[in-house]
């Protein structure tokens, strides 16, 4: 048992010093209900770590991805977040063979539960913030998040923000976007470019940059949140 937890640990990029914090992180209600003694479970945990999870994601897809929009960061965070998204991680980590379930719950697939797995990952980061405080946590997100975001970001928005919203306008309406210079402020040295881009002269988006391409890509990436190109996509 212990081996399997220091690989669950080497797995959360983080090695406790209060072992008991971990164990309290993989108790279900449903076993502590079934203890004479008080045991304690892991709901208080959850509470925790789903407000350090909240923060954690959020600050880094707000600084890798400083050209996507508000509501476009808001679906990233959202999608991985989600149970879905929080027990595709969990079965990663083999994290359901490492939970105390009472004896109904292990009856009935508690093990695999997407609920009790997600539930008990979020544990897991509160757990690792009472444990070794924010950083800490932030390095556990960081391990087992990171792949995640980046995927979501990619199938939402690629790589490269103008060739994807190109992509989808040309396939759903065989036409092409068109970027418009707004406006040029500040000295020769340090120059802002605020654009616009347009398509049948509907206002998609607007950017701003150090340079006409960064401030395209902002729009760009900020179009791609528009109805008209979301509704394009799912069609």
């Amino acid at each position: 048992m212990t081996s399997r937890l220091e690989h669950l640990e080497t797995a959360l990029n983080y090695h406790f010093t209060d072992r008991q914090l971990l164990q309290q992180a993989l108790t279900h209600k449903s076993f502590s209900n079934e203890q004479n003694e008080d045991v304690l479970h892991n709901e208080r945990l959850e509470f925790l770590g789903d407000a350090v999870l909240e923060l954690t994601v959020s600050e880094k897809v707000y600084r890798q991805y400083p050209d996507i929009p508000e509501g476009g960061l808001t679906r990233i965070r959202a999608e991985v977040v989600s149970e879905k998204g929080l027990s595709a991680i969990a079965l990663q980590l083999d994290l359901g063979a490492e939970l105390r379930l009472g004896k109904g719950e292990e009856k009935s697939g508690g093990r695999e539960k997407p609920s009790l797995l997600s539930d008990a990952l979020e544990a897991l980061l509160g757990a690792v913030y009472c444990d070794g405080g924010f950083a800490a946590a932030c390095q556990s997100v960081d391990r087992l998040f990171s792949a995640a975001i980046q995927q979501s970001a990619q199938n939402r928005y690629g790589t490269d923000y103008k060739t994807r919203l190109q992509e989808r306008l040309q396939a759903k309406f065989g036409r092409l976007p068109e970027y418009r210079l707004v406006q040029v402020t500040g000295p020769d040295h340090a120059r802002n470019f605020s654009m616009e881009v347009r398509f049948d002269d509907k206002l998609l988006g607007k950017g701003r940059g150090p340079s006409k391409k960064r401030a395209e890509q902002q729009a760009a990436a900020c179009a791609l949140d528009h109805p008209l190109v979301r509704n394009s996509e799912t069609e």
